[in-house]
């Protein structure tokens, strides 16, 4: 663990019951499994207060139903819940948040500025669980990829678990790089849908519906799903920026700390992750935001966000 507090680590539910049929006819198990917030989860109503003209928050899934500060400078809204493959359910209207009222994109679209940073960008979750977990396939573990894979072809291989051979993606740096592709492309065209769906309820042009309208960060924690292989973990996230970067994205970082992305992605960047922002956790006031501003880039880039947590994850801007 790193050797600062982060938010404490709350096991959430995982739900493994998606089930979809393999060759053979033998049931995949639909799963990243781990729960990914070690950070982005504090508090939950704030009472309606009014954010500072310099202060930022950070939001997602925890925080659905909550009464958020009024005028924040800017907002980072979770596109995800938890799981790199899973929705926010307040992202944007849905079942449970039927009104676009009460979606956390709409609420981050009225923040004030007056910072360097955007009015509202999104974070994304990341994850590189392999072709398997417990002798379960994971079901949405590519088993091709796309011709602009940097690192060839994805093939297929198989192992038997309990007498039951599956048919499988191997675990390549090719089928990596697609699996993130794929959760990033999914990522766009969740944001697309959202927003959409919010501008008509709104009747209005209420939130950007699309991704080049925002920053992106992609959320590289240790509790997520990892594999032990560190240049695995580099070709998911690569393959997240590259999918990104083919949406028309001009802007990504990462909100990670040296220690966890030291122990996910190693030492060594490729391609498009070198010179990401960086956006560094762990601060418990004000000031220790501002004072970790001064910390080394492990990503070759620049620190450009901190985050100290008082009820919700407040956000310092860098620059």
């Amino acid at each position: 663990m790193p050797n600062f507090s982060l938010r404490p680590f709350r096991l959430a539910a995982v739900s493994l019951g998606a089930l979809i049929a393999l060759s053979g006819g033998a049931p995949a198990l639909a799963a990243s499994v781990h729960p990914s917030k070690v950070h982005h989860g504090g508090g939950g109503s704030t009472g309606g207060t009014t954010g500072s003209s310099t202060t930022g928050f950070d939001v997602s899934y925890p925080q659905c139903g909550a009464s958020l500060p009024t005028s924040p400078a800017f907002v980072i809204v979770g596109l995800n819940d938890g799981l790199a493959n899973n929705l926010n359910p307040c992202f944007g209207p849905t079942s449970s948040y039927p009104s676009y009222t009460q979606s956390e994109l709409y609420w981050a679209a009225q923040a004030a500025g007056g910072t360097s940073q955007p009015k509202v960008s999104v974070y994304v979750n990341t994850g590189d669980p392999g072709n398997s977990y417990n002798g379960k396939p994971i079901a949405d573990w590519p088993q091709s990829s796309s011709g602009s894979d940097p690192y060839g072809s994805c093939t297929t291989t198989t192992f038997t678990s309990n007498g039951t051979t599956y048919k499988v993606g191997a675990n390549s740096q090719a089928c990596a790089w697609q699996y993130g592709s794929d959760r990033a492309t999914h990522d766009v065209t969740w944001l697309s849908s959202e927003a959409g769906q919010i501008n008509a309820q709104a009747g209005s042009t209420a939130v950007a519906t699309s991704a080049p309208s925002y920053t992106w960060w992609l959320d590289v924690e240790t509790g997520n799903s990892w594999q032990t292989n560190t240049g695995l973990n580099v070709a998911d996230l690569r393959g997240m920026t590259d999918a990104l970067i083919a949406a028309g994205v001009t802007t990504t970082g990462v909100y990670s700390t040296s220690y966890q992305w030291n122990t996910i992605a190693g030492s060594s960047l490729a391609g498009s992750l070198v010179g990401l922002a960086d956006w560094i956790p762990g601060a418990s006031s004000s000031s220790g935001a501002q004072s970790n501003c001064g910390l080394p880039s492990f990503t070759a880039g620049r620190v450009v966000l901190t985050q100290w947590v008082a009820g919700l994850d407040n956000d310092y801007s860098c620059v």
